[in-house]
């Protein structure tokens, strides 16, 4: 070795400072952001792109559904501007903030800056708020029920399966007929058996879990809905808690033994679509499918009087026995 240590390896650049010159990590940047971006695009792409601006939601299928869709568009338009402006101010002092490699102090530090300390709490506080405001409003508009709906359906949950009683008036016949007065049908709380129809006796439909979809084939029993009508759904629950959930229509709601949960909507698409149990219920629950059948107003009623041919009248029991004080405890529910 020489003395003056000229035979040792010197860095390329002769100074000090980091070992590898910026210059090509400033050349690659622009490659590897438009690689991640192509990666994070392609992932995500659909085979169809009408179906983008929906952001992964089925396509609805009720009056009611696109004020979800709605909800949950909105709520990713805020999501993306907070990420963009968040992305930018990362890239940004990761390009124009970097340390340099002549200058090696600590730069000026910001501290106890009131005003910075003021914006990034009030701002969190406005979109908290705004998405709070128009969740509590399409809420209310969702979970409101009209004075007499043209239909009533009494979805009853079971280990593992579900059954459909059809409060209906089969025969037209006003007198032939009071579900109110059904004992089966005493889990229900009195202010929804008071807007039951007069004369319903009701058909229903009980499933298993081997039961299919005789068009789809897909498995579960089938709920029958007539399109271009509001029908009132009351969930009720003979054992634990359940969740019913239609997928196309954009809203699910739990099924819970010894509170009953009410919602409403008008099909508009006839067709058949599925669905499911979204609250893990017990071993089987991956087992609780159902189908959803929407038709023609008179299909519909065919429906209900080719259950009546089989024999399927009356209701099955909807749910687990109550006192009347406790049945009728939740006065103010929606």
């Amino acid at each position: 070795m020489s003395p003056n240590g000229s035979d040792l390896p010197h860095r390329p650049n002769g100074g000090g400072g980091t070992p590898m010159s910026r210059r090509p990590m400033r050349r690659k940047l622009p490659q590897v952001l438009t690689a991640g971006l192509i990666v994070a695009t392609a992932t995500g792409c659909s085979p169809n792109w009408e179906d983008f601006p929906r952001l992964g939601m089925p396509t609805p299928v009720t009056e009611e559904a696109p004020r979800i869709l709605s909800l949950w568009q909105g709520s990713w338009a805020a999501a993306l501007a907070v990420g963009v402006l968040v992305w930018g101010l990362i890239l940004w002092s990761v390009i124009f903030h970097r340390r340099s490699r002549t200058k090696v102090e600590v730069p000026p530090q910001t501290r106890y800056n009131m005003p910075i300390e003021a914006l990034y709490t009030v701002v969190p506080l406005i979109i908290v708020s705004v998405l709070f405001y128009f969740t509590a409003r399409d809420e209310s508009k969702l979970l409101a029920l009209s004075d007499k709906p043209a239909h009533t359906v009494n979805v009853v949950g079971y280990q593992w399966s579900w059954g459909f009683n059809y409060l209906e008036d089969v025969d037209g016949n006003p007198a032939t007929g009071d579900a109110a007065a059904q004992k089966t049908l005493n889990a229900i709380p009195d202010k929804y058996t008071n807007d039951f129809p007069k004369g319903a006796e009701g058909v229903y439909d009980a499933g298993v879990p081997g039961d299919r979809n005789p068009q789809t084939g897909n498995p579960g029993p089938t709920l029958w809905l007539p399109k271009g009508e509001k029908v009132r759904f009351i969930l009720t629950s003979r054992d634990v808690i359940h969740s019913f959930w239609v997928v196309p229509f954009l809203f699910k709601q739990d099924v819970i033994p010894g509170h009953t949960n009410v919602f409403e909507v008008t099909p508009n698409k006839e067709g058949t679509f599925l669905g499911k149990c979204a609250e893990l219920c017990g071993v089987d629950h991956s087992r609780m499918l159902f189908n959803v059948k929407v038709v023609s107003p008179e299909r519909y009623q065919q429906h209900l009087k080719e259950l009546a041919e089989k024999g399927q009248t009356g209701f099955i029991p909807s749910g687990i026995a109550q006192s009347d004080p406790a049945r009728n405890a939740e006065k103010n529910q929606l």
